[in-house]
């Protein structure tokens, strides 16, 4: 007990010692002045807003029978929540089974671990005390989104604190079972086991998806009908949670705490699991340790941010099939390296993400929050980040190395294996997101197709502004005032004719997939004379390079 006494009062010096330094330059405190400002200026705005327009109660509608009709609304905004939440947390039981997790500093680790205090003490202490960023972070949330909802819940002392207690402890809790996780699997080595719980949860909670929209009369008013329901506040974590913010709808607080005594027992489980199994833990949480502290100077810029500093998989070991021999090679090559920068060398994160931000806006038009122009304007956004993503490939200077010229195969062959993989990755991504998408909003089908060939195209083009310059001109000088020419000459006659032929569709027709049809048409001539520009010009780089 001494040393944990200890512990606090080493941190209560050095936030003293914090606090000083703020008052000898209180310019630090300026952004957060400035979020503040934000903050209460948007209370101000909503709560004149809510004065303005009394908000009327409206009494459920009933049926024949007198039961009050579902709030399909209602229903899919709290199931969407949840499915982010639910999202949120599989991610990071998932990334548990990847590295550990550290609540120390690289100063802890030179001062404390060599230190005569008992690594157990240490540990139950860092591990209490994580929720002190969880709690800063949820007052910081609750009261930016309070400032967007106040015209919509009342928000008093104790929806705040309650709200807050839901944010914090979810994040908290998350921490310690991944240290335990990892502390199994060092004990043990049950990792291979939990990564396939993991799975196994994530695909059950598909199905309760799933299923409830399958026996629905329409997918969207059964989707969320398992998972929106009061019996979920009981799921571990997320549910939790749920509960403890539902202070808002119910006003019991007694339902609300007693969520938050079960987080209380859960991590007094945890903690006593961690402290039972973890033994000398200080090897394990080194190089945790370590990498957090250089994410934190690449972040302050003391260090130089590499190629793999977005990677999440950077030192896990692969076990990827034969592809064969010859131009293959390449695609192996991409492969690899896509395989080290995400969690699957074909869907990766920020694809899933992309994909989710796509169906919630299709949802949220379902229900006639907006117009469906926002989600074609999405789609319209897509196709721009896939081009420039097509400009900024990385790796095309590997053509001008000698494995590139020397690999036994035909130039078609070595091209297409080396694009191939971006065109796997493009497809996928575009069938996740426009399949669903067109489901649940109920747009034309036709554009399936439209966005799939677009993207593509679009991506080809980007690609080929890169790469015929890099191959085809030798000086760095030469690229440079080339490529601003080429991309101007692309769009003079690529872009606005297609552009122009979709105005003409849509202002015909009044329909968006007639307007992307145009657009499709349209740019696939400019894609293919840039591939076959492309293809050209690496058909000579090898009597170049003799």
């Amino acid at each position: 007990m001494n040393e944990i006494r200890l512990l606090f009062r080493k941190d209560i010096l050095i936030l003293i010692n914090n606090i000083k330094l703020i008052l000898r330059n209180p310019l630090r405190l300026l952004p957060y002045a400035g979020i503040l400002a934000y903050i209460f200026f948007m209370y101000y705005l909503r709560l004149r807003d809510r004065e303005e327009d009394a908000a009327t109660q409206e009494m459920p509608e009933l049926d024949l029978n007198g039961i009050p009709e579902v709030n399909f609304s209602m229903q899919n905004i709290i199931g969407g929540v949840t499915i982010l939440a639910l999202g949120l947390l599989i991610y990071q039981l998932y990334s548990a089974t990847k590295k550990n997790v550290s609540f120390f500093k690289m100063a802890d680790v030179n001062l404390l671990f060599t230190a005569p205090v008992k690594p157990e003490n240490i540990l139950i202490y860092y591990m209490g005390r994580s929720i002190l960023p969880s709690l800063g972070g949820a007052i910081i949330f609750v009261m930016y989104g309070a400032s967007q909802a106040i015209d919509t819940f009342e928000m008093t002392v104790a929806n705040f604190i309650f709200l807050i207690f839901a944010f914090a402890l979810f994040f908290f809790i998350i921490a310690p079972i991944k240290f335990l996780v990892y502390t199994l699997n060092t004990k043990y080595d049950v990792m291979e086991y939990i990564r396939m719980g993991v799975i196994a949860l994530a695909t059950a909670l598909a199905g309760m998806i799933i299923i409830p929209g399958l026996m629905a009369e329409k997918f969207w008013q059964g989707m969320f009908a398992w998972i929106s329901s009061p019996w979920f506040d009981f799921f571990p974590i997320v549910g939790w949670s749920r509960g403890i913010a539902s202070y808002l709808s119910h006003e019991n607080a007694i339902i609300s705490i007693g969520f938050i005594l079960i987080y209380g027992v859960s991590y007094f489980v945890i903690m006593k699991l961690v402290i039972r199994f973890a033994g000398y833990y200080y090897e394990d949480v080194l190089e945790a340790t370590k990498s957090n502290e250089e994410k934190l100077e690449k972040v302050k810029g003391k260090k130089q941010v590499g190629e793999s500093s977005y990677s999440l998989n950077t030192k896990k070991k692969l076990a990827l099939p034969d592809f064969g021999v010859g131009a293959k090679a390449f695609y192996w090559r991409n492969y690899v390296h896509s395989s080290r920068q995400d969690f699957h060398p074909l869907f990766g994160l920020y694809s899933l993400i992309m994909v989710a931000i796509g169906v919630v806006l299709a949802v949220l038009s379902l229900f006639e929050w907006f117009s469906h122009y926002f989600i074609y304007g999405y789609l319209l956004m897509m196709l721009f980040i896939y081009f420039f993503a097509g400009i900024g490939r990385a790796n095309v200077g590997d053509l001008k190395k000698p494995f590139f010229i020397l690999v036994p195969a035909s130039w078609a062959s070595k091209f297409w294996n080396m694009i191939k993989l971006d065109i796997l990755q493009i497809g996928l991504f575009c069938l996740a997101l426009i399949i669903p998408a067109v489901l649940i909003a109920g747009l034309n089908w036709y554009i399936i197709p439209l966005f799939l060939f677009a993207t593509i195209e679009i991506y080809l083009v980007g690609f080929g502004i890169n790469i015929i310059p890099q191959i085809a001109l030798d000086e760095g000088w030469d690229r440079k005032l080339i490529k601003p020419f080429m991309i101007g000459g692309i769009v003079l006659f690529g872009f606005i004719p297609a552009f122009a032929f979709s105005i003409v569709a849509f202002v015909v027709s009044k329909q968006f997939v007639w307007a992307l049809f145009g657009g499709t048409f349209g740019m696939f001539f400019v894609a293919a004379i840039l591939m076959h520009v492309t293809l050209d010009v690496l058909k000579r780089l090898e009597f170049k390079e003799v």
